[in-house]
């Protein structure tokens, strides 16, 4: 197997020069550029498992950079790192299809453990819980072959870490699901850090799934979440 392609897509130096050393010292294929053109170009031209993508770039914004790329049918894992703590950039990344994101400054042993996270679960070494077929909770149906979100007869578009989210809590509908398990089984049973990714996606499908909603993902300060039919 080769080794993990990943891009770097970084207009500070010493944070790129810095990334690539410890990225290539575990074993990874890195590419680093500083201008968001670039990385689509590198992006166009062969995959990549992994973009770690900074969202302030001198040319086009990451969020665009990341926008482009879905657009393009890349479905490379996109981790943001972004210097700005407020939630509507973080939720604008997510939104145009991003995966995970690290504020900075971050510790250099938090990125390294969550790019084995995302890697290791993309190389399939952690299998997909879900069974074939489909999921119903009342007017909501998933199809986990197809990966297909239905509300009431029409088609809800989710990105792929939010598709995974929400037929981990359909498939227990009622239960309560913790937060360990929640990340062990969507994201990785290593994952390492901080979990708030988890409640960026639980409100990004909120937002998707409409209002009135055809299910409830209730909060369980504490302990983590639960779905079920209104």
């Amino acid at each position: 197997m080769t080794d993990p392609r990943i891009l770097i897509v970084e207009d500070d130096p010493g944070i790129g020069r810095g990334l690539c050393t410890a990225l290539e010292g575990q074993g990874y294929a890195v590419t680093w550029r500083e201008r968001g053109l670039d990385a689509l170009t590198e992006a166009a031209h062969a995959p990549f498992e992994l973009v770690l993508l900074d969202l302030g770039l001198p040319d086009l914004d990451g969020v665009e950079v990341c926008r482009r790329l879905r657009g393009s049918g890349d479905r490379a894992t996109i981790v943001m790192l972004t210097a700005r703590a407020e939630e509507a950039d973080v939720v604008a990344g997510l939104d145009a299809g991003a995966d995970d994101y690290l504020t900075k400054p971050f510790r250099l042993a938090e990125l390294l453990a969550r790019v084995r996270a995302h890697v290791r679960r993309d190389h399939g070494a952690v299998d997909d819980g879900n069974a074939d077929g489909s999921i119903t909770v009342g007017p909501l149906t998933i199809d986990i072959d197809a990966r297909r979100v239905v509300v009431d007869g029409h088609e809800t578009e989710l990105r792929p870490k939010e598709f995974d989210l929400l037929a981990l809590l359909a498939s227990e509908a009622g239960r309560a699901l913790t937060r360990e398990r929640i990340m062990s089984e969507v994201w990785d049973e290593h994952w390492f850090g901080s979990t708030k990714t988890l409640d960026m996606h639980i409100s990004g499908l909120r937002r998707k799934l409409g209002d009135p909603a055809p299910v409830t993902i209730t909060t369980l300060r504490g302990v983590g979440y639960r779905l079920e039919a209104p």
